[in-house]
Order: structure tokens, then C-alpha cells, then sequence
């Protein structure tokens, strides 16, 4: 009797105790509500008649706060998207196949040190970071219809997963197919590079004063991303913000963009701050230890959990990760099965302070004390600004090591000799301020052409320092920058649509030498006569309404996926193998097969470029769909392969007889700095996300022939141009 009696008193209790913790929980969840209410009184947005938001708050946090709110309003699903990836939360979303990516990302992304890292940095940046999370949930809970994938609540020390903007951070650089082959159970096939890849990567220039019209100084913002890879808005506060430009979702700063006094242009750098090292590891009594000089070091092992997604709901599965003072090890050798660990860049707290803070510098001197943080390894910078300077700052992470050893390859982890000795201070890499040329450029090659013939000199820097190439794109810009003394805003728009193709320049004349000594009673000879006459007469510039823009590109992919091979085997650049090496049969049976596949898929070979290369925009998809049957527009610009400095990245899709764009010119923006800012800009498709706003694709024609708009950068510039004003 005495036990059952006690039994209801128990599950009294035990519902006495559910109904006070659920009070405490809804009371806990209203006084959060009303925080972020009170907080978005204190937060201004203005939507302007290009969707795009200028936000302005009485304070940084409240800028935060406000500009993530709008990101979430225009593409939620990207924002989420891009910490789901950063935090290795991918699988959780897709299943098994992103397992791989997701145990990349863990090897250097683990929630409880950047809870540490949180709690230890300065509270000007806790600040931020909440206001971030707080911005990101308030949203959430004014949108109850919007569903999250995989991330319901965020939480402030997440902004710490992603604190440098590029498309592609370091941690991308580890192969996921060679990770699986260390840490898996069946063997993964390595993917063969595509000879044709777009590069990836962006354009910068910047123009001194003494070279424009104005006597100001300009520059050119011009990422070659992923489309839709960003926002664009602008951020302002009574704390000394006021910035404008390109935001990777779903981040807390401007990635690449200007304030009232200076401007910044990150391009994808080839310095070489990621390093690979052989371990010597023997196993002992079920343990491991590697060799570093006459040590024997154990082996450090973490254990990662990977949670994926299957059929019947959630799975996980468990890695034993292996570790050494270098970092983990992910991968081994074919050959010989021997471990390989990386070493590259992991300061979250230092990125993220550096890309914010430098948004609020506003002289050459405050921009520059903010690369002393030294926390960007992957991007160079180029700058101008309101005094008249133009600079270009190389990477700033840069580690000081032997320069005895080839840096480019996996060196011996057994000779301390290879350990780091610091890092390289700021002033020792190959920075330039004020050249005498007037100019200065990246695309992604080395430093040693930035500024013509005013560019520093390779052999005055230790060689690991950089390992860029010049390139066909490197070569153009030089040529639309040298001896140029007038510049204008809008001749500075020109010359990043110039329409020269320098690649050109060496394989298209060989193909033409091929066709003129060939003999006559080939067949070839008679076959591609109108073809070669018409590529002998080309000025070598692309347009919409150019038939030789269409032959020349395709011949050119064709012949580089016949020929791609065999010069690499060369040690060649496909350039120089196509114009020297490859015989005259390859490079006319090539051009005779494109010619009958441009037949084939349009009807004739003499298609108008601008009738195959498309920009569509059909589906708010991160992974588009494309279609033939539906609406389209003519891109002229091509592949920055051939040396376009507005890129299109193009190809066919699921069938598709034409191509579509899915990277390259993204974002691109002209400034010129002075008393006052003046600039133009214009976004791929358009600003929202939702493919019901009038705003999803209505920037898409001036995309596509480089008009770029006016940019509303004060508040008396936005008169008669505001959609709608509002509070979050």
C-alpha cells in the first residue's frame, strides 16, 4: 500500500516539475523576444529601388544586427547554407556523400574550442557576434514559415566558423577523396583535374590620382565567385561604420567593398601558406608515434563524430583522427602509404577582428595596422583611397621557414629544420604603395607584374613567398593599365569589359600555320577553308553577334582537353604545347570536329557567340537548373581562360545545347574617392533570393553588358529611390 500510494505522488511531482521548467523555458524565450525588439527599435533599414538595404543603427552591434536580419530577409537559405558548411554539418543535410567534407571541416572546426575562442576575445567583438546570432534567431522567430535545414537557434560563437569571406577557404585545399582513402574503409577514386576549369579568383585595379582625369583615385571591384555567392548593402552606425559592398551571406562584415574614405579588393592569392609534411610513424603496443629529429613523439588521436542522414532519420559515424605538432594528418601516399599532415592558418578570432575591422579604417596608416593582425592567408588586397593612395598587400599570413626545402611539395616532418620561425612581418613581403606607374593589379597571378614596370622583383623575396603564374587574364589587365593617363569612373568600367582575348594570341596562329601548309589534296584543307578565313580575319575580342568567338572558344576546349595531358607530362603550359608541340592533325581534326558539333546542336557552325552563351536565372536553387525552353539572355564575355577580365564561367547542363554562366563576375564595382564617394556597381540576376521579388533577376541585363548602376552611398542619394524603409 505504501509503495502505490507513492507512486502518483511521484508522477504529481515529476509534471509539477515539466510545467514549472516549461514556464521558466516560455518566460526565458518572451524576455528574449522583447530583447530583440527593443534591440530592432535601435536599427533602420531602407530597401532602395534595387532591393539592396542600407542599414543604420546607433551602434556596430546594432548594424550587425540589422544587416544579417536583411541577408536573412533576401536568401535565408544561403546564409544557412554556408555555416552548415562551415561548421561540417553538411551530411546532416544531405546524407552520407557529404561526409567526407564535413570530416574536413571537424579537423579544424570543433564547437567547443570556438566556444573558448568566443569567451577570450575582446568584447567589442562578443558584441558583434551576438548581435549577429541575436539577428539571426529574430528573424527566425518573426518567420515561423521558414524552416531551417539543419541550424534551428544560432549561437554567437558560429560567426568564428567563418571569418574570411573567400569562396574557397584554406581548409578546401585538403583533397576529401584523399581523406577518405586515410580514414576510410573502402577506397575512394581520386578526381582527375579538369584542364578547363574556371579559375577561380577575382580582378582588382587601383588607380592613382596622378593617372585620372579627376586626379582621384579609383578602383575596380570585381570578384569571380560562384553566382549568387553574396549580398550586397551597406552598413552604417553612430559608432564610425559606414561601409558598402559585398557580403558572403551570411557574414558580419563587407567582404570587398568601400567606406566614405577608403576602398578594398580581395583577389584569391597563389602565396604558399599551406604546407604538407611526411610523418615517420611506427607503432608500438597499438600505438603510433612519428619521428622529429631524435625523438619519438606519440601520435595525438582525437575522435570526430560525423551525424548524417539516412533513410529512417540520423546516423553518425566515428573517426579516429590522427594528429602531430603539424597538424592532422590527412592523407597518405600512394607509393609508399606514408602519412601526410597539414599545416595552414587557424586564427578565428584574429580573421574575423582583421576582415571587420578593417571595413572601419579610414587612412592608409589605420588600414595597414589592421593587416599587422596577420590573419589573412589565402587573399591579396588591392586599395585606394580618399588621400590619393593605391596599394597592393600580399597576404599577411606568412610563415618564415627554410628556404632550403621546396615548399611546393610534402617536406621531411623528421628535420626540425622544418619547423615554422614565425612569421614574416608585414613589411617583409611584396607589398607596394604608390607605385610610380601609377596602377595597380591582381588577377590572381604573382605579385611580380602588379604595377608594370614598377613591380618588385621575385628574386629580392624568399621563393616560397609566392607561387602564382602569370596568366592570359595578367596580361590583358597590363595592357589596358600601361600607359594610360586618363582615367574616368566610367573608363575604368570599360576596361574591366574589355573584350580582348590575349590566349589567343600563340595557339590561334598555329592552327592557322597548320591549315596553310597542309596540302592541298587533304581533305581538311577544302573542309575548313570559310573556318580558318574567318578565324584569320578575327580581331580576337568577343561580342554577342561574333561567329569567331564561337569557333575559336570551342576549338580551344577541345583541343586543351586533347592536349592537356601530354603537357603536363611536358612541364609545359598548354599555351605554349598547343603553339609549339601539337602536330597539325591534332589541331585541325579538332577544329573539324567542333565545327560539326556547332552544326550539329545549332544548326550551323557560323552560330553567334551570344546565341550559345546565356545568363539564366530561373530558380532560386543553390544548385541551379537550366533549360533551353526557357527565358535566357546573350552573354559576350567569356571564360577568364582566355584571358577576359569579365569572366563567364559557361558550360552545357543536363543536355542543353547552349551554355550557361554558374561563375565568374559576380560582383563589380567602380569607385572613385574624393571629398565626396561616387561608384556604380551591379549584382549577377539581382539581390533577393525569392523567386517571387521583383528584385530576383532585375539587374540581369546590365549585368550582361556591364552597365553597371549608380550606387546610393548617402542618404540624399537614396531620395526617390527607396522601395521601403522599415525596422527589422
Amino acid at each position: 500500500m505504501k509503495q502505490y500510494l507513492l507512486r502518483p505522488i511521484c508522477v504529481s511531482a515529476f509534471l509539477l516539475a515539466l510545467v514549472f521548467v516549461s514556464h521558466i523555458t516560455a518566460s526565458a524565450q518572451n524576455a528574449e523576444l522583447r530583447r530583440w525588439e527593443q534591440q530592432a527599435q535601435n536599427v533602420t533599414i531602407t530597401r532602395d529601388d534595387w532591393g539592396i538595404a542600407h542599414i543604420t543603427g546607433k551602434t556596430d552591434a546594432d548594424a550587425v544586427f540589422g544587416m544579417i536580419y536583411a541577408q536573412a530577409e533576401d536568401d535565408f537559405n544561403r546564409v544557412e547554407t554556408n555555416y552548415i558548411t562551415s561548421l561540417g554539418r553538411t551530411a546532416e543535410a544531405e546524407g552520407e556523400k557529404a561526409i567526407w567534407t564535413d570530416l574536413r571541416q571537424k579537423l579544424f572546426i570543433q564547437p567547443e574550442e570556438l566556444k573558448k575562442n568566443f569567451a577570450d576575445s575582446p568584447p567589442w567583438l562578443q558584441k558583434l557576434m551576438t548581435a549577429w546570432a541575436d539577428g539571426l534567431n529574430f528573424y527566425l522567430a518573426k518567420h515561423p514559415d521558414v524552416k531551417p535545414k539543419v541550424i534551428a537557434r544560432f549561437e554567437p560563437w558560429m560567426a568564428l566558423s567563418f571569418t574570411e569571406g573567400s569562396i574557397g577557404g584554406d581548409i578546401e585545399s585538403i583533397s576529401p577523396e584523399r581523406l577518405a582513402n586515410m580514414y576510410g574503409t573502402q577506397p575512394v577514386a581520386e578526381i582527375e583535374p579538369d584542364p578547363l576549369t574556371e579559375p577561380t579568383g577575382s580582378n582588382g585595379i587601383a588607380i592613382s590620382p596622378k593617372n585620372t582625369v579627376g586626379k582621384k583615385a579609383l578602383l575596380l571591384i570585381n570578384p569571380h565567385t560562384s553566382f549568387f555567392f553574396r549580398s550586397e548593402l551597406q552598413m552604417t552606425s553612430g559608432e564610425g561604420i559606414n561601409a558598402y559592398g559585398a557580403v558572403t551571406w551570411g557574414q558580419i562584415f563587407i567582404y570587398q567593398g568601400f567606406n566614405e574614405r577608403c576602398g578594398w579588393m580581395h583577389t584569391s592569392s597563389a602565396a604558399d601558406a599551406i604546407d604538407e609534411f611526411r610523418e615517420s610513424v611506427v607503432k608500438k603496443d597499438s600505438k603510433y608515434f612519428y619521428k622529429f629529429g631524435g625523438e619519438e613523439r606519440p601520435v595525438i588521436v582525437t575522435t570526430i563524430k560525423v551525424p548524417f542522414k539516412n533513410a529512417s532519420g540520423m546516423s553518425e559515424r566515428t573517426f579516429n583522427v590522427f594528429r602531430t605538432h603539424h597538424g592532422p594528418v590527412v592523407r597518405k601516399t600512394a607509393e609508399t602509404g606514408q602519412w601526410i599532415s597539414v599545416r595552414l592558418m587557424h586564427e578565428p578570432v584574429k580573421a574575423l577582428m582583421q576582415s571587420y575591422g578593417r571595413t572601419k579604417a579610414k587612412s592608409y596608416a589605420e588600414f595597414k595596422q589592421v593587416m599587422e593582425l596577420k590573419a589573412n592567408s589565402s587573399n591579396n588586397t588591392l586599395y585606394a583611397d580618399a588621400d590619393g593612395n593605391i596599394a597592393y598587400f600580399h597576404v599577411n599570413y606568412m610563415p618564415r621557414r627554410d628556404t632550403k626545402f621546396d615548399w611546393t611539395k610534402p617536406v621531411d616532418g623528421t628535420d626540425p629544420a622544418t619547423d615554422y620561425e614565425g612569421l614574416h612581418a608585414l613589411d617583409d613581403l611584396p607589398n607596394l604603395q604608390n607605385p610610380a606607374s601609377g596602377w595597380v593589379y591582381n588577377s590572381n597571378n604573382s605579385p611580380w607584374s602588379a604595377a608594370g614596370p614598377s613591380s618588385l622583383k621575385q628574386a629580392d623575396y624568399p621563393v616560397y613567398v609566392d607561387s602564382g603564374v602569370e596568366s592570359a587574364r595578367g596580361r590583358h589587365a597590363v595592357r589596358v593599365l600601361e600607359n594610360k593617363k586618363d582615367f574616368t569612373l566610367e573608363s575604368l568600367n570599360a576596361a574591366a569589359y574589355d573584350s580582348y582575348l590575349t590566349w589567343f594570341e600563340k595557339p590561334l596562329p598555329a592552327l592557322i600555320k597548320a591549315w596553310d601548309q597542309t596540302r592541298s589534296d587533304d581533305p581538311l584543307k577544302a573542309k575548313l577553308s570559310e573556318q580558318i578565313a574567318l578565324l584569320r580575319s578575327w580581331d580576337l575580342r568577343w561580342s554577342t553577334d561574333s561567329v569567331p568567338t564561337s569557333l575559336a572558344v570551342f576549338w580551344a576546349e577541345d583541343i586543351l582537353r586533347k592536349t592537356g595531358a601530354e603537357a603536363r607530362r611536358a612541364g609545359m603550359s598548354p599555351e605554349e604545347f598547343i603553339s609549339s608541340i601539337a602536330s597539325a592533325e591534332q589541331l585541325l581534326q579538332s577544329l573539324s570536329e567542333v565545327s560539326g558539333k556547332l552544326s550539329s546542336d545549332f544548326g550551323t557552325w557560323k552560330t553567334p557567340w551570344g546565341d550559345i552563351n546565356r545568363f539564366q536565372r530561373i530558380s532560386s536553387d543553390i544548385v541551379h537548373p537550366f533549360d533551353d525552353a526557357k527565358p535566357s539572355i546573350p552573354v559576350g564575355f567569356t571564360s577568364g581562360n582566355w584571358g577576359s577580365l569579365a569572366s563567364f564561367g559557361a558550360r552545357s547542363y543536363k543536355g542543353s545545347r547552349k551554355i550557361y554562366g554558374t561563375s565568374g563576375n559576380s560582383f563589380v564595382a567602380v569607385v572613385e574617392f574624393g571629398k565626396t564617394v561616387r561608384a556604380k556597381a551591379v549584382t549577377a540576376g539581382g539581390e533577393s533570393g525569392n523567386l517571387s521579388s521583383p528584385h530576383f533577376n532585375d539587374q540581369a541585363k546590365r549585368y550582361s553588358t556591364g552597365d553597371l548602376r549608380d550606387v546610393y552611398f548617402y542618404p540624399s542619394q537614396l531620395k526617390g529611390h527607396t522601395e521601403r524603409t522599415y525596422h527589422p
